[in-house]
C-alpha cells in the first residue's frame, strides 16, 4: 500500500472546467458507444450467419460479458492506483488495433465461429478493464449532489448509442456489408482517445508505497464484503440481470424467427430498446422523489418481465417493437437506480474496486444467463426459456425484497481526516512490515451490552478500511477494561487507514467512544511484527 503526499489539485472537480470536462469525456462516450453498438448487432448477427444453433449464438454475448467477471476487479485495482487517462488511451489504443483486424478478417470472409468467439473475448477484456476507470472519473469531475443526474446522464448517452447504433448497424450491414459496422466501431475508438488527448484530470496524490496488486484487490473485496449498502445493491443486481440477460441474448434469434425477419429487424429491436431506455432516463428525475429506489427497482422488473412474455407470446413485427421498447424503458430505470447506489456506497479511495466488484456481479450475471438461457433454448425452444426468464425475475425480486437499495443516500462519505497522526515508525523498520492496533475501553458494566453492541456495528468500518481481521476480549483481572484489535497487512496500509476514515465512519467511533468513562478516552496502542528472525518453539 501506499503513504500518501501533498498534491495540488490543477482545478476543483466542481469547477465550470470540471462540467466541460464532463461534457467533453459524455460526447466522446457516445461516439464510442454507437460504435459498440454497432459491433455487437454485427457480431450477433454475423454468429447466425456462421452457426445459428441457440447455445452458439448466446456465447457471443457470453464472451462479452464474461471478461468483466474475470478481470474488472483486477482492473479496479489498476485504476485506483494508476493515472487513469494514461490508462484509458492506452487500452483504446489496443482495442484499435485488434476491432480492425477482426474488420479486415470479416471483410475478406475468413472469420469462423470460433475466431469470432476469440475476437469477442479480447475485445471484452479491454473493455472490462476501461470500464472501472471510466466510472470512477465521474465523481472527479463532478460534486456528489449532482452524482444521480450524471449517472442518469451517461446512462441516456449509452442508450442514446444504443438507439442509433443497431439501426445503423443493420443498415450497414444489409447495404455495405458484414464488416462495416467493424470498421467503424474501430474509428470510433479514435475519437475517444483525442478526447482523452484534449482532457487534462486533477491530479490525485500521489502514491510513494505500493503492496501487491494481489492485496489492494483483496482489500477491495474486503470493502465490498464490510460495506453493507453496496453489498444490498450487489444481490439485488444479480438477481435480476440473471434473468433480465435472456432478451439480450436471445434477440437475434428472436428477430430471425420471424416471417421476413432479417437485420433490419434485428437493429430496428434494438434500436427500440435503445429508445425506451432515453425515454426512461428523460422520465426518471420527474419521478425522484416521488417514488423510492426500491420501487423504482420493483417496477423495472414487472416491466422487464412484462416485455419477456410479450417477446414469447407473439411473432408479430409490432408487438415485438411494443416490447422492445418496454425492455429499454424498464431495463434503464433498475440500471440506474443500482449504478446510483452502488456510487453512492463507496468513497473515493476504493471506487474503482468497488465499482469493479459491481461490474463483476452485472456482467458475471449476464454471462452466466447468456450460457444458461442458450443451453435451455437448445433443449426446448425460444419461446418457452423467455417465460421460464420472466417467471425467475418475479421470483428474485420476491425473494429479495427485504434487501434496500440505495441504503446510502444518506451517508456522509467524504473523508473525515478524524484520527490523530500515526507515530513515527523506526528508520530501521519496513513499511511492508504486518501491524496491529489495539484500543483500550474502560466501561461500566452497565454499559457493556449498549458498548458491546456500538462496537460490532463499527468493527465493520475497521474491516472494510483496510484491516484483515478484527477481535474484541476483556480482561479477567479487571473486567471493566476492553481491548478492541484490529491486523492490517503492512504498517503502510495502516497509515492509508487514516486517510480513509469517512464522516460517517468517524459518526460510528464516536458512539463508540463515548462509553468510555475516563475523560482521557480509549487508549490506542501501535505494534509492528519484529523484522529479527523468532525462534519457534521445538
Amino acid at each position: 500500500m501506499s503513504t500518501l503526499t501533498d498534491a495540488k489539485p490543477v482545478v476543483s472537480p466542481w469547477s465550470p472546467f470540471g462540467y466541460r470536462a464532463f461534457a467533453l469525456l459524455w460526447v466522446a462516450t457516445l461516439i464510442s458507444n454507437i460504435g459498440t453498438w454497432m459491433h455487437d448487432v454485427g457480431a450477433g448477427w454475423l454468429m447466425t450467419t456462421l452457426n445459428s444453433s441457440p447455445a452458439v449464438v448466446t456465447l457471443v454475448q457470453a464472451a462479452t460479458t464474461l471478461p468483466f467477471f474475470l478481470f474488472a476487479l483486477l482492473a479496479g485495482a489498476l485504476a485506483d492506483r494508476l493515472d487513469k487517462r494514461r490508462m484509458l488511451i492506452t487500452i483504446n489504443l489496443v482495442l484499435f488495433g485488434v476491432i480492425s483486424l477482426l474488420a479486415l478478417l470479416v471483410w475478406q470472409e475468413q472469420m469462423t465461429p470460433v475466431l469470432l468467439i476469440l475476437f469477442t473475448f479480447v475485445i471484452g477484456t479491454g473493455a472490462a478493464f476501461m470500464a472501472p476507470a471510466w466510472q470512477a472519473v465521474v465523481p472527479q469531475l463532478i460534486p456528489r449532489e449532482t452524482l444521480k443526474p450524471a449517472i442518469a446522464l451517461n446512462s441516456m448517452g449509452i442508450n442514446i448509442s444504443r438507439a442509433i447504433g443497431p439501426a445503423l448497424a443493420g443498415i450497414l450491414i444489409a447495404g455495405v456489408g458484414l464488416a462495416a459496422p467493424f470498421a467503424l466501431n474501430a474509428a470510433t475508438h479514435l475519437v475517444i482517445i483525442a478526447a482523452l488527448v484534449f482532457w487534462r484530470s486533477e491530479a490525485a496524490p500521489s502514491r510513494t508505497h505500493h503492496g501487491s496488486i494481489l492485496s489492494e484487490m483483496a482489500t477491495g473485496l474486503r470493502h465490498v464484503r464490510y460495506n453493507g449498502p453496496m453489498l444490498a445493491t450487489l444481490v439485488r443486481a444479480v438477481a435480476f440481470f440473471v434473468f433480465a440477460s435472456a432478451y439480450w441474448s436471445l434477440l437475434p434469434l428472436i428477430a430471425r424467427g420471424v416471417a421476413d425477419g432479417g437485420s433490419e429487424l434485428y437493429g430496428m429491436l434494438m434500436a427500440l430498446i435503445g429508445a425506451g431506455a432515453v425515454t426512461g432516463a428523460l422520465v426518471l428525475p420527474r419521478l425522484t422523489g416521488k417514488l423510492t429506489s426500491n420501487q423504482t427497482v420493483q417496477f423495472g422488473t414487472l416491466g422487464t418481465a412484462a416485455a419477456l412474455t410479450i417477446l414469447a407470446l407473439s411473432a408479430e413485427p409490432l408487438a415485438l417493437m411494443a416490447a422492445a421498447f418496454l425492455g429499454g424503458l424498464s431495463w434503464i430505470a433498475v440500471l440506474t437506480s443500482f449504478n446510483v447506489s452502488a456510487q453512492l456506497a463507496l468513497p473515493d479511495w476504493v471506487r474503482a474496486r468497488g465499482l469493479a466488484v459491481f461490474l463483476m456481479g452485472f456482467f458475471g450475471s449476464m454471462a452466466l444467463g447468456s450460457i444458461l438461457w442458450g443451453q435451455i433454448a437448445t433443449a426446448t425452444s425460444v419461446p418457452i426459456t423467455l417465460l421460464i426468464a420472466a417467471m425467475g425475475l418475479i421470483a428474485g425480486m420476491l425473494l429479495t425484497r427485504k434487501v434496500d437499495v440505495g441504503q446510502a443516500e444518506s451517508l456522509d462519505l467524504s473523508a473525515a481526516n478524524a484520527w490523530p497522526q500515526a507515530p513515527a515508525l523506526d528508520p530501521s523498520s519496513s513499511m511492508d512490515q504486518r501491524a496491529m492496533v489495539t484500543v483500550e475501553y474502560r466501561i461500566a458494566e452497565a454499559d457493556r451490552a449498549g458498548f458491546t453492541a456500538a462496537l460490532q456495528i463499527f468493527a465493520k468500518e475497521r474491516l472494510r478500511n483496510g484491516a484483515t481481521r478484527w477481535d474484541l476480549h476483556q480482561s479477567v483481572e479487571d473486567p471493566e477494561v476492553w481491548i478492541e484489535s484490529f491486523h492490517l497487512p503492512s504498517w503502510a496500509e495502516h497509515l492509508e487507514q487514516h486517510a480513509r476514515v469517512t464522516r460517517h465512519d468517524a459518526d460510528l467511533q464516536q458512539s463508540v467512544r463515548t462509553f468510555d468513562i475516563r475523560e482521557s478516552g480509549p487508549v490506542v496502542r501501535h505494534f509492528v511484527v519484529p523484522q529479527v528472525a523468532i525462534p519457534q518453539p521445538i
